[in-house]
């Protein structure tokens, strides 16, 4: 079990220089394995890459992170392929990439984190009254440079249940659980709101700066006010995912859940065209960015997580099996059942993993959960172990 720390670091000619031999050594990798393929017909090793690519600039293992980096990717097409066909493997080169410091190549003393860039070579130094970390990445992230420390630690929190509860993603709730006797849904109108409101500041600066003359002062400045406003957009939705999804996570933990099925709507853009406003809310759906979320936060809490198909499982009754499109937020079905659309959704994912049979009987009202700021996220028994 992991938990991460980030921390602003600014900017420095160091980072820079060092960032850019990250990169070069990352295109190396890309370039010179698919050149092996294409005349050899060879899949190269990871630990031939790394034998044959270093730097002098940088520390052994940080040099080794970055064509290790490569092949991270690589798997992850793999096994994306299965399913998608259309899938494409990483073929594009870096003129920057993070730097990735190793365990093997961090010290601390006297508050100061000594980054070793190997011998010869000036160490980064940062400030940090933290622990130790197991690893550190340093990217940038727009303006300045970003470190994520990594640590390692034991996982106190253990299921107090054994509830199987079902998840759906979705577009208008952020996602909708389900465990059988309760559900709980994530109102997602203030997230639709934002949303809509960074759409359309982002098409009324872009028209302002199309009408500057490129390279001009004015031009200039409205590039810096529009990333400073959508940076400002990315920050509020990331804080409202977080705090939703804690909060969803914590009730499910304390109705006693131990598995969580999130429904799998990877492919649910591919084929699909109603139209130009519809199209622009499917594709934008943070459903990867929430089920990436709740993963975590559940193996943090000892909850189990696995992944189900989700097809029709908003259009199939969950008392009759009969199957019918809602036209609006509820599901009424001919033979009289009646509930909230999501809610079927997320009640036959749980259905379809666990093979139960039909729904006999009154089910209890939705839950919701709404978002507000000053909405409190539970306290993190993980980061308190590890003294964070």
């Amino acid at each position: 079990m992991y938990t991460v720390r980030k921390i602003k670091i600014g900017t420095s000619a160091q980072l820079d220089a060092l960032a850019e031999e990250c990169g070069r050594l990352y295109s190396a990798t890309v370039v010179w394995f698919w050149r092996t393929v294409r005349h050899q017909d060879r899949w190269l090793r990871p630990s031939s890459m790394m034998r044959w690519l270093n730097s002098d600039a940088l520390h052994a293992h940080t040099a080794d992170a970055c064509v290790q980096a490569f092949f991270v990717s690589l798997k992850s097409w793999r096994i994306r392929r299965k399913t998608d066909p259309q899938a494409k493997p990483p073929r594009r080169r870096r003129k920057f990439f993070r730097i990735e410091y190793k365990n093997s190549a961090i010290r601390h003393r006297n508050g100061k984190l000594i980054l070793s860039n190997g011998k010869g070579n000036a160490p980064v130094l940062l400030d940090w009254p933290f622990a130790t970390p197991q690893t550190l990445v340093i990217h940038w992230q727009g303006e300045h440079y970003e470190a994520i420390a990594t640590y390692r630690v034991e996982q106190p929190a253990v299921p107090i249940g054994e509830k199987t509860a079902g998840i759906d993603l979705g577009e208008i709730h952020l996602a909708v659980a389900h465990d059988g006797e309760h559900c709980t849904l994530l109102n997602g109108r203030a997230l639709r709101s934002k949303r809509r409101y960074q759409n359309k500041l982002k098409a009324k600066l872009s028209s302002l700066i199309d009408t500057k003359k490129r390279g001009s002062i004015r031009r200039q400045r409205l590039i810096k006010s529009k990333r400073r406003q959508l940076r400002r957009f990315d920050n509020q939705i990331r804080d409202m995912q977080h705090k939703q999804t804690t909060a969803l996570v914590s009730t499910l933990h304390r109705d006693g859940v131990h598995t969580v099925v999130i429904g799998d709507v990877r492919d649910i853009r591919q084929g699909l065209d109603y139209g130009p406003k519809a199209n622009q809310k499917i594709h934008q759906m943070l459903s990867g960015k929430t089920r990436f979320l709740l993963t975590y936060k559940c193996e943090r809490r000892g909850m189990r997580v696995a992944l189900q198909d989700e097809s029709y499982t908003t259009q199939t009754c969950p008392a009759c099996r009969k199957r019918q499109k809602p036209t609006s937020r509820h599901y009424l079905c001919g033979c009289g059942f009646r509930y909230h659309r999501d809610g079927v959704g997320s009640l036959n994912i749980r259905q379809k993993y666990l093979g139960c049979g039909p729904v006999v009987g009154p089910m209890a009202r939705p839950i919701g959960i709404r978002f507000s700021p000053h909405l409190s996220v539970a306290r993190n028994p993980i980061r308190e172990a590890a003294g964070l």
